[in-house]
This record gives C-alpha cells, structure tokens and sequence, in this order.
C-alpha cells in the first residue's frame, strides 16, 4: 500500500556542493529527509521501473533515512533498489555500482569528512547514471522543489533486514542487499599491479592505513590484508562505526596526525594512508615525506602508465581551481590537456564523460579517475603503491625527484571553521570590491598581476558557474585564492590557499610555512581577515 502524506516545505535544503548536509537533530525533524527525498524524484524524469542505488557510510541515522529512502522509491516507481548489506556502500564504491549495473541513479547517505554522532553531521546526495553527483541544473531543481513541496509518498511496509545479503520486496519492488565490498575490490585488481604491489610489501616495505573507523574499513581489509599480502591489523580503525569510534574522519595532519607521527618515528611503517568517512578522500605519508594532494595528483599523472589499467596513457588532466598548478607542468610536458575548474567533483563528470580527462583532483585531499565519477581513497593510495612498486623507491624518493624534474609548487591551505556567516560573506564581499583596483599594486616584493572572481566555462555542455572563489596572481607565478566552502554544516568556514612556484631544486628543502610566510601575510593585508572575523590562527592548516 502507497500512502501520500501530507507535508510542509523547508526552506534551507539548498544542496552544497555535494549534496544536503546539515547536522542529525535538522534531519530528524518532522519529514525533513522525506522532503528532501520526494523533491529529488519530483526533479527526475524516466525512472519508471529502472534500478536505484542506495548506500551510505554508516554514521548515525544511515540506517534510518535508508530504511525510509527504499519505501519512498517503491512509491515513486522505480523498479528495483540495490542496497549495500548493513546499508553500506562507501561513495566511490556507488558510483561504481551505479555504473556497473547501468543503474538509473543513487542516493549516498553521507557528510563525507565530517564528523558523525547524535549532534554531528548527516548528508543526502543525489548521483546520475553516470555515477557523479548531480550537476547544477538538477540539485537547483530539487532545491526549488523542496521550496514548495506539500505531499510525500511512502510505502506503508516494515523495516527490511539490511543485514543479510539477498533478494527483498517493498510494495511489488525488488529489494537486493549485496556485498558492498566485492564489486570495488574487483575493479582495483584489473586497474593495478596487485602482483607487484604483494612483492613489494612481501618485500619488507610496511603499509598501514588508517580508515578512521569510517567506510573504507571493510574495503581496505579485503584489498590490502586479503588480496596483496598485507599484514592483518595493517588496517587499522577498520570497523565503520556510527559515531566513528569519536574520530574526526577527516585525513590530514590534524585528525591523522597519530598515523603521520607512526611513519615519521624510527621504527614506523615505511608507507602511511588514510581515507575519509565516506572513503572518497585520502592522505598519503611516507617516511620522511607528507604528500600534498596537488603533489599527488601530478605525480600520479606523470607515473600513470605503471598502473594496468592507464598503460595507454591518460588523454588529459582536470583539477580545481584552488588546487595548485603543479599538475599543470605535467600535462604541459606530456602534451595533453589541462582543466581548470570550480571546486565540487560534478564539475570533472562532463570531462570525464567527453574522454577529455583520465584523471583529476582537488587539494582538498581528493583524487580520482574516469573509472568511476567520484574521487577515490583506496584508488589514490593503491595508485601510490604501484608506483613505489614499479620504481622500487620510497615515497620521498619519488616525490624529490618528481620536484627536480618540474619544480617545486609550494602551497599550503589555511581553514578558518565556523566563521560568522555574515562576517565571512562580508569578507568575500569586500574582496570583490577591490578586485579592479588590485592588478598592478605592489605588497612587499610582489606585485599583482591579475585578479578576479573565478568563473568557468563548461567547454562540453558550455554551461556557466560564477563567483568560484577571489583569486589574486602575483608576477612569477605566485598566488592567493580566497573560498567559502559549501561541505560545512555550521557557520561558514572560509578557506586560504597560497601557492609559490620554486623551480630551483636548491631551494626544495625550505618549509613550506616559511616558503610561503610572505604570501599568508600578504593575504591577511588584502582580505583583513583578523580584523573581519576574530580569528588569531587558522582551525587547521594543509
């Protein structure tokens, strides 16, 4: 039996740039998720009878919003829901089985990096059928939908058992609980060398990851552990729990900072990695070496044709704006092309689709490639992997020699967290002000070249996304970027990026702060970001 029950609109459920998040008591008001849920299927065309994805990273309330989520979908007439057993499904690993299975669409349960718990943060996205999440177009439609929205339809069915893999029915629809895990192991192995990755570990080369008690835990024990000869307990924090064991799960020298400091002592393990709540971010460490996600994504670049699966080569690259240029000079030396976008993975999906890119990336400790249409933790780390094998050098060894070869891009971003939201948009507001004024002013030895508000051209669908972020650019090649980010669910959290072109390898060594000491000061005197917002020091510092 289908019910339509009655319901008022909320009018915050504005999708960021990867879905609705806010904090669990928000969700758990009155119908809130149903809204959310009826305006993303009242947005959506030609589902009738097509299949639906549906997973989560199992924080607190997954299990009830996607008990709520399959009922829902029977009474809007899809055909079939898969589901990860335990209402698990880490984001990379959906896409992929929305791929895989040509499935119509999915709905993630997910607030990614952020915390989970009672009080903490929740999140729903909606991703196509080529298993990115949803472009501009379709999550403005849901927002104006929610807007208005006065009935919602529900089967009227018991709970399901999530727990136990098979076939289900939910009001004449197909229900399949499947292993969450299987699919994505699969498609790591025809993508990498795992023979080569199993000698290098049985090689006395100690790999560790922390999964931070979030999503990848049960992927990481079946890839690292079970199929390359990974010691067990070389995974650690691998159970997901609904509150993440009281983790950040957040990868990156503030809330892993335990696994960084492992690797840097004497007696550590040799390689170090974590993944996020939902499994799509990731921090590489090796001894003596922190790897900044924009290193990352140009040495994965510059090295792919190690890995089976990119032995062709990879037809271009494509990266977010804020994210340094350090990808750049590969794709320059290869010859391929090189994408500038705004941040928010939906924006790689058009690229990715139109054979553009292979792979892509985002400083905010997400990489990934067109195998699926989000970026991928255990992808990246297994990539980093193939690569020591295949080189048979350490990760600092790789990472200095990548450096010689094209330079170094010293960058760092400063995060200033639950910032005023009126105190932050008034900074954003007062930058845009000077804009015209700043190109040709001088601060210390720098002067600016150019500066404006990011806006992209989508060269595939030629659509247009403006006011991305301030970016001032300093003669030589330095710049600053300034950008409210959409992934928080309190306040606003303002983001400082710095970046400095060094291609003298006699000056690699520097520390990065003191590299870029000048330019954080700089940015300071422009934004007047102390005197705006309070704020001595940045929440934490990448």
């Amino acid at each position: 039996m289908i019910k339509t029950v009655k319901t008022t609109p909320y009018q915050d459920q504005k999708p960021g740039t990867s879905g609705l998040r806010k904090k669990v008591p928000v969700f758990a008001q009155e119908n809130y998720a149903e809204n959310f849920i009826q305006s993303i299927f009242d947005s959506l065309e030609g589902f009738e009878g097509k299949t639906l994805v549906i997973g989560g990273d199992g924080r607190y309330y997954n299990r009830e919003v996607i008990q709520k989520a399959i009922k829902m979908a029977a009474a809007a007439g899809f055909g079939k829901v898969m589901v990860g057993q335990g209402g698990i499904l880490s984001t990379p690993a959906a896409s992929n089985i929305i791929r895989k299975y040509k499935a119509f669409g999915g709905i993630i349960l997910s607030a990614s990096h952020n915390p989970g718990g009672p009080t903490e943060d929740f999140g729903i996205k909606y991703n196509i059928g080529n298993g990115g999440p949803a472009p501009e177009k379709i999550t403005d439609a849901i927002f104006a939908r929610s807007k208005v929205i006065d009935t919602y339809k529900i089967a009227d069915a018991d709970d399901l058992d999530l727990d136990r893999i098979g076939s289900l029915k939910v009001a004449g629809m197909a229900v399949e609980v499947i292993d969450p895990v299987t699919d994505y192991a699969d498609l790591m192995e025809q993508l990498f060398d795992f023979p080569a990755i199993r000698a290098l570990i049985a090689s006395g080369v100690r790999v560790v990851m922390d999964s931070m008690g979030a999503v990848t835990g049960p992927y990481a024990r079946e890839i690292l552990e079970n199929r390359v000869g990974a010691p067990e307990g070389s995974v650690r924090n691998f159970t997901p729990l609904p509150d993440f064991g009281g983790h950040h799960p957040d990868p990156n020298l503030v809330h892993a900072r335990e696994l960084y400091d492992d690797v840097m002592s004497k007696d550590g393990p040799h390689f170090g990695a974590a993944s996020d709540g939902d499994g799509d971010r990731n921090m590489i460490v090796g001894k003596g070496m922190f790897v900044t996600p924009s290193d990352s994504l140009a040495i994965i670049a510059a090295n792919a044709t190690v890995a089976p699966g990119y032995a062709k080569g990879i037809a271009g690259i494509a990266r977010s704006m804020p994210t340094s240029a350090a990808a750049d000079r590969v794709a320059e030396k290869l010859g391929i092309g090189m994408y500038e976008t705004p941040t928010g993975w939906k924006f790689f999906g058009n690229l990715l689709d139109a054979g553009k890119v292979t792979v892509c990336g985002e400083e905010s400790f997400g990489t990934g490639s067109d195998h699926v249409r989000e970026k991928d933790g255990l992808w990246a780390i297994l990539f980093w992997l193939n690569i020591l094998a295949a080189r048979n050098e350490s990760v600092a060894e790789v990472v200095k020699k990548h450096w010689a070869e094209y330079g170094r891009n010293y960058y760092s971003r400063h995060d200033y967290e639950e910032v005023d939201s009126e105190a932050a948009n008034g900074l954003i507001a007062a930058l845009r002000d000077r804009l015209a004024a700043l190109p040709g002013q001088t601060f210390g030895a720098l002067k600016v070249a150019a500066a404006d508000d990011f806006a992209y051209h989508d060269p595939i669908d030629g659509s247009v996304s403006k006011n991305q972020g301030i970016r001032i650019l300093f003669e030589g090649g330095s710049r600053i970027v300034f950008r409210l980010s959409g992934t928080g669910t309190s306040g606003a959290t303002i983001r400082v990026y710095v970046e400095r072109y060094e291609p003298d390898p006699a000056k690699h060594g520097i520390d990065t702060q003191e590299a870029l000491a000048d330019l954080i000061t700089i940015a300071d005197q422009i934004s007047e970001l102390k005197k705006r917002t309070g704020r001595d020091r940045p929440t934490v510092i990448t």
